[in-house]
């Protein structure tokens, strides 16, 4: 279980460097195709070859272990059939800038029938829309080159529509060509504000359109049909994802290998590759400027090598060029938040260090008219070293470990109350978690975990005593995921401590499970039919809440940027809903009395009402908001220039702030933030204090 148990933040293609997540690839799917009487058609492109029967008897034996083992216990019914047909032509076309609005009144035709296909075993539809979809690539593609011939006017008051979901389908080629003209000007002009020539913009767009064709001519009947049936999957929820056999083996060698990378978990949105998380301990972490939202937009080897174009690349393609061996330089051109000029950072690869993503503490002398110790631990992620545990080694690493040697020198050094930063931790080990947690807990329950059968069983902290039984603050952030959930949400439920942070963690409550296919039918893996990843568990803590969507919610609430970004378990397609179980009987501590909270929330906000470095993110917050609510942008020049140079000036300071909040080198950085948080810590400290609650037992 224990591997189980990190996010996954995204509805398409996800890949950890160096270690390789399961990549999730929304599908495509769909309905038979007819003639098309007001869009002048093209040669269809070469068709690929039939479904084999090895490809029949996979979809129909994920029809059989989707319903059997999701946790849902939902069927596969119609409506997975209409999630599925929207994820599949979402992902083939997120812009909707190939499909035309026939196209798609025509697949939904078929909408309420891929449930019954998949069952039979019947691939044709996936192939059929498939085959309409490259031909509408050669046609679009071929609108475009057409149009790059022509000169650009960009003093005209026209813009473009930017939010996908505000994009409708052109219903005839005369409106396609003119969402294509305006497409490429915002190209040019993103190009030009990187200090390339209009030449050399248009010679890199023309590269760029004819490999994006070309990618797709290449998809083989694997791909199609890892593509189609994980659209099935993602119709029950974004985490249950089907592996073809090529991405099972490339996932069973990277586990075994570990091979050296940046430490970046990658993902592909709307044909870019997005940063979605900077692992603690890796390369990109030590570099120090890759973000979260960062786009990488072209890749280099070593200190001289080309700058590879990778803007529509498939994401696997990136992920080749950017791993390496460690010791050796890899260049990304990056847009910092997916805005503004191309950075150009020279990383050089490496692998993880435990050392820099295990747990560090630091003793901070704090002062609000009297001082306080206050001991300082920044958890990454909840780790272990499973293999020499299993061979029941000595001294084997684990978070649980390293913290307890670290409250064990608090406690030497007679510290007054101790915050636990889990603001990075995006999750690991549930043993861990739950070992964690009884540190600073007696014994009891920490989780409970519902199976796909409906019944519930609790994992609990069964080692007396306590390695910290004094004032605890658990600090965290939108990134807090899963395991990190489960510690915030079980010291929460006992009463044991107070959550300070972002107004919720990450919402990730379910367990992962990798089926290997060949096992399923033949009781051994020596054939490779793939694998389905499916979720079936779901967590709950103590009192019978599930973190699923809603998180942890802070006892105390601290304004941040973090907590604005479209990161969390509830903005993913399909999500599943929260729910609850029964509660599971606990011991309560009396170390969150109800008038401490509200006094606590009131100083709070009085000083954050006073700080003028709280004002300013106040504003740079207000403004990332007004940004990223923005529909469209203007293609005359000067605004779009004036409105690239804000959104720099706005990423710079969003840097600064990020840097502030997550920067993975430091165990304490003593800025503005993290002032407040120890603020609210003495605050507690003195509250228990005053109410003679300094201790948990």
């Amino acid at each position: 279980m224990d591997s189980r148990l990190r996010p996954n933040h995204f509805a398409r293609r996800v890949t950890v460097l160096p270690l390789l997540a399961v990549a999730t690839l929304v599908g495509m799917m769909q309905s038979p195709v007819a003639a098309q009487p007001a869009i002048a058609e093209a040669p269809v492109a070469a068709p690929l070859a039939v479904p084999s029967a090895r490809d029949s008897v996979v979809a129909r034996t994920i029809a059989k272990l989707m319903p059997e083992n999701h946790i849902s216990g939902q069927g596969l019914n119609d409506t997975i059939s209409k999630r599925a047909l929207q994820l599949f032509v979402d992902s083939l076309d997120p812009l909707k800038l190939y499909f035309y609005r026939s196209d798609i009144d025509e697949f939904a035709a078929q909408e309420n029938f891929i449930d019954d296909m998949v069952r039979q075993g019947d691939l044709k539809l996936a192939y059929d829309i498939f085959g309409r979809f490259v031909q509408r690539v050669d046609e679009q593609v071929a609108v475009a080159q057409e149009l790059l011939k022509s000169d650009f006017e960009f003093d005209s008051d026209e813009s473009i529509v930017i939010d996908p979901d505000s994009i409708q389908y052109a219903t005839n080629p005369d409106e396609a060509r003119d969402r294509w003209r305006r497409q490429i000007k915002y190209s040019l002009l993103d190009l030009k504000d990187e200090e390339k020539t209009d030449e050399e913009a248009v010679e890199q767009l023309q590269r760029r359109y004819a490999r994006y064709a070309r990618r797709w001519k290449q998809t083989d009947s694997d791909d199609l049909l890892e593509m189609f049936l994980t659209a099935v999957t993602m119709g029950y929820d974004p985490h249950s994802t089907y592996m073809s056999p090529q991405t099972l083996e490339d996932f069973n060698i990277q586990m075994r290998l570990n091979l050296d990378g940046i430490g970046a978990q990658l993902s592909e949105k709307d044909g870019k590759t997005t940063v979605t998380r900077v692992i603690p301990g890796g390369a990109a972490a030590k570099h120090g400027k890759l973000q979260t939202d960062d786009v990488i937009v072209s890749v280099g080897q070593d200190d001289s090598g080309e700058m590879v174009d990778v803007v529509e690349m498939p994401l696997t393609d990136v992920v080749t060029l950017i791993r390496g061996r460690a010791g050796t330089t890899v260049r990304l051109g990056v847009k910092p938040g997916g805005v503004g000029v191309v950075e150009e950072y020279k990383v050089v690869r490496a692998r993880i260090e435990l050392e820099e993503s295990a747990a560090r503490g630091e003793i901070i002398e704090h002062d609000m008219g009297s001082k306080l110790k206050i001991g300082y631990i920044n958890l990454p992620s909840f780790y272990l070293d499973m293999e020499s545990a299993r061979q029941d080694k000595q001294n084997f690493r684990s978070s649980t470990r390293d913290v307890r040697r670290i409250l064990d020198d608090f406690n030497a050094k007679g510290v007054d109350g101790i915050v636990l930063d889990l603001s990075k931790n995006g999750g690991g080990s549930l043993t861990e978690a739950i070992n964690l947690t009884g540190l600073f807990i007696d014994r009891g329950p920490v989780v409970q975990v519902k199976n796909s059968d409906g019944s519930v069983q609790q994992y609990a902290d069964e080692e007396a005593g306590t390695a910290w039984d004094g004032p605890l603050v658990v600090l965290t952030s939108k990134f807090s995921a899963s395991a990190s959930e489960i510690f915030a949400g079980a010291i929460q439920d006992y009463r044991r401590g107070i959550v300070v942070g972002d107004p919720a963690t990450h919402g990730k409550g379910t367990v992962q499970t990798l089926m290997d296919l060949g096992q399923q039918l033949f009781r051994n893996n020596r054939a490779n039919f793939g694998a389905l990843k499916v979720t079936l568990q779901q967590f709950y803590l103590p009192d019978g809440e599930s973190t699923q969507r809603k998180g942890v919610l802070a006892d105390v609430i601290l304004p941040s940027i973090t907590s604005k970004m479209d990161v969390s378990e509830g903005d993913l397609k399909f999500a599943l809903e929260h729910d609850r179980v029964k509660q599971a009987r606990h011991e309560v501590y009396n170390m969150k009395p109800a008038d401490l909270i509200g006094m606590l929330r009131q100083r709070s906000m009085t000083r954050v009402g006073e700080d003028k470095e709280f004002g300013d993110l106040l504003r740079r917050i207000e403004l990332y908001v007004a940004q990223k609510e923005q529909n469209t942008v203007s293609l005359e020049e000067d605004q779009f220039m004036a409105r690239r140079k804000e959104l720099d000036a706005q990423k710079e300071e969003e840097d600064e702030t990020l840097e502030t909040q997550l920067n993975p080198e430091e165990i304490y950085r003593d800025n503005f933030y993290n002032k407040e948080v120890l603020n609210v810590t003495h605050d507690y400290i003195d509250g228990l204090r005053k109410q003679n609650l300094a201790k948990a037992n």
